[in-house]
């Protein structure tokens, strides 16, 4: 792949280069780049702003840091790692975009990303869209008590807050309990088949961490700090995460970039949905996809697989994923797993307010997906939902975007009729309970 040019006038000694060794292990690995291109053509936002991976690394090693500071392409990678992976040296270019991201002047950072950082800084329970921890409350006893009279089978669902001694501190990405309050529901009601002993608490019941997506560390410490002090404060001996690529992340990532120990096991959802599967707690049955023969994918997220547990959660993830809709129905995108390519929708990109270049880099994925020919597309992330549903309408693909959950459930034979909103119409009366 050719690129143009880069032009230099008069010697440049940049300090960027430096301070990034100094960052990394071993005095950092930045120089070792063979530019032998591999990051660049895998990267989905190659081209765009003129830039790309090789590309800016070598405008850092060339000292052009004046011109890097200022590229917009930054907000535009997504620091999923992909580069990283391909790479032969292992050249850590999402370091550098971080580091980047982290030297722009906070009041010329996107706004959106800003904003719900702000957020999750005022607010008690770390709340990235601002819900108070009352209004959270209220919401969720309001749900509640609809499902409680309207689903005979649940009259006994809880959705407790703030239960001292709970074995399990439940997150909530609170998007839910702002824009679809129904959403949180199926997530209930697995933990209560399941028989989970859980809770939600005040403090940091958020999921939710975009001052990591600011590249801001002290304010990424200090979200996830209240956080950890949700979980301190009730005595939980377990923390879950529920299905949300970036807030896993950013806790998982952060606890080790920060030395914090938050004294009990951190863990993803889904791994928990299979270890249920595999104990008979939960008991999901495909059959109701026998005859209809829906196609299903699913997308690997790169915060859960590429950038932290690798391929074991993507391998847990299908065998979910299968469990629900039937091995035969299920189909995988190519290349998948730790190789998946990013959908766009993550680093912050969804908040960023670049959306024609957004829907561009989302122009690999649509392709993925288009390829497997599938009816739904599931989706274990937040930020891989809102992005490959907007890439449905943008590339006309004609998928479904729905969550792990709804699919469970659905197999359960326990979703509920308001509880189908990503649902076909072919969907909407089946298994209903």
């Amino acid at each position: 792949m050719s690129e143009p040019a880069i032009h230099l006038e008069g010697k440049r000694k940049g300090s960027l280069i430096g301070d990034m060794a100094a960052l990394l292990p071993q005095g950092g690995n930045l120089s070792m780049c063979l530019t032998c291109g591999v990051c660049t053509s895998g990267c989905p936002g190659t081209g765009m702003e003129g830039m790309d991976p090789r590309r800016l690394l070598r405008m850092a090693v060339m000292g052009l840091d004046e011109e890097l500071r200022a590229t917009p392409w930054v907000w535009m990678c997504t620091m999923c790692f992909r580069c990283m992976h391909a790479c032969p040296m292992q050249v850590n270019i999402p370091m550098l975009v971080y580091e980047l991201r982290a030297g722009w002047p906070r009041d010329r950072k996107p706004k959106g990303i800003i904003g719900s950082c702000d957020q999750g800084l005022r607010t008690q329970g770390a709340s990235a869209v601002g819900i108070s921890t009352e209004d959270f409350h209220f919401v969720v006893e309001d749900v509640l008590e609809e499902v409680r009279e309207s689903q005979p089978r649940f009259k006994d669902l809880k959705a407790p807050i703030d239960k001292q001694g709970a074995f399990f501190f439940v997150n909530q990405n609170s998007r839910e309990p702002v824009k679809e309050p129904e959403e949180m529901v199926p997530l209930w009601k697995i933990l209560h088949l399941a028989g989970a002993d859980w809770t939600y608490g005040t403090t940091g019941w958020g999921a939710e961490n975009y001052c990591m997506f600011a590249a801001e560390d002290d304010h990424w410490r200090a979200v996830l700090e209240k956080q950890v002090e949700g979980v301190k404060k009730l005595g939980c001996a377990s923390w879950i995460n529920i299905e949300c690529g970036h807030s896993f992340y950013s806790i998982w990532a952060g606890l080790k970039r920060f030395n914090i120990d938050s004294g009990v096991e951190f863990d993803h959802i889904v791994n928990w949905y299979a270890r249920w599967i595999r104990e008979g707690k939960l008991r999901p049955n495909p059959d109701w996809n026998k005859d209809l023969r829906l196609r299903f994918t699913v997308q690997d997220p790169c915060m859960a697989v590429r950038k932290s547990m690798g391929d074991a959660f993507a391998d847990e993830l299908r065998f979910v994923v299968k469990a629900c809709v039937g091995e035969e129905n299920f189909v995988d995108m190519f290349p998948n797993k730790s190789n998946n390519y990013c959908c766009g929708g993550g680093g912050g990109f969804l908040q960023s307010g670049y959306k024609e270049a957004r829907l561009n880099y989302g122009r690999v994925k649509a392709g993925q997906i288009l390829a497997t020919k599938a009816d739904y597309v599931i989706t274990p992330c937040h930020n891989c939902h809102a992005q490959i549903e907007e890439l449905s309408e943008h590339y006309h693909g004609g998928w479904r975007t729905v969550h792990l959950w709804t699919m469970l459930c659905l197999s359960l034979g326990v979703l509920g009729e308001n509880e189908r909103s990503y649902l076909g119409p072919e969907l909407a009366e089946v298994a209903l309970p």
